[in-house]
């Protein structure tokens, strides 16, 4: 079995602004269902694991007296306690630490989300950590939406290569660890949350169509851990040139469309 991809710590410095500005939102309609088949009581705690700037942590958090908001990046909880404020959501908690290193009391949480993140984090410890830290009949929520870059389209195939020609023109192809997904594809996130105890409650799919501009699309690369701002540098500007100029063909009345895949996987602490 392939061993689990290490990723470096601070991929995302100096990421938040971007992430929080052009990360696209989970769908009311999947927050609703997740929320749904949990069927929190209104009176506990959720911990949202590698939170980034709240895109979980905010939309679930009417259906909680506590919320923490964990990341081991302090831009994106300092982003996240801002939100807090302005939203007037004291119950929003920060804790700026990995995963792995949090400290919480047994039966603490009755959801734990994580979105877009298990893959980079020690799975099977973060499982049983999560196992313990839950209520008993409480679940955990893997949450994920693809990337633009990921979906049949010619213009997605085009910024594809173009993402692939500026890693390798940056030195940033190793940011993301090769065969990073060969674990997963071994030893599937259900197979490590069944090993720490979970019962399986099954995947849940959404699908929206997202029109995008080619700057909303620069933005949108600029929160990624490997073409973030630090990377691109100097070379920012040639970037989005080279962008625009490759993306422009494709455009339809300057908007590109997606339909953007949702999903999460929930699973249940036994009763």
């Amino acid at each position: 079995m392939a061993s689990e991809a290490r990723f470096e710590p601070d991929l995302y410095r100096g990421t938040a602004g971007y992430y929080d500005r052009f990360r696209l939102p989970y769908p009311d309609v999947m927050i609703a269902d997740l929320a749904r088949r949990a069927a929190p009581s209104g009176r506990g705690r959720l911990l949202d694991l590698a939170c980034g700037t709240g895109q979980l942590a905010f939309p679930l958090r009417g259906w909680f007296a506590e919320v923490w908001a964990v990341d081991a990046e302090p831009d994106m909880t300092e982003v996240v306690r801002a939100k807090a404020v302005a939203a007037d959501a004291a119950h929003i908690r920060t804790v700026t630490t990995g995963a792995e290193d949090l400290h919480a009391g047994p039966g603490s949480f009755e959801l734990i989300v994580i979105g877009n993140a298990l893959h980079r984090l020690r799975r099977d410890l973060v499982a049983q950590r999560a196992y313990a830290w839950l209520k008993p009949g409480g679940c955990i929520a893997l949450c994920w939406s693809t990337g633009p870059w990921t979906g049949p389209q010619d213009w997605q195939r085009a910024l594809d290569s173009l993402l692939r020609t500026w890693q390798d023109s940056l030195g940033a192809s190793g940011r993301v660890p090769p065969g990073w997904d060969r674990a997963r594809q071994q030893d599937p996130d259900h197979d490590v949350l069944s090993r720490a105890g979970f019962e399986p409650a099954g995947r849940h799919e959404f699908s929206v169509e997202h029109h995008w501009t080619i700057r909303e699309l620069a933005g949108y690369i600029r929160s990624t851990s490997f073409l973030p701002p630090s990377v691109l540098a100097d070379r920012a500007a040639e970037f989005d040139a080279d962008l625009t100029a490759e993306l422009s063909r494709h455009t339809a009345n300057d908007r590109l469309t997606e339909t953007v895949s949702y999903a999460y996987d929930l699973a249940r602490k036994r009763l």
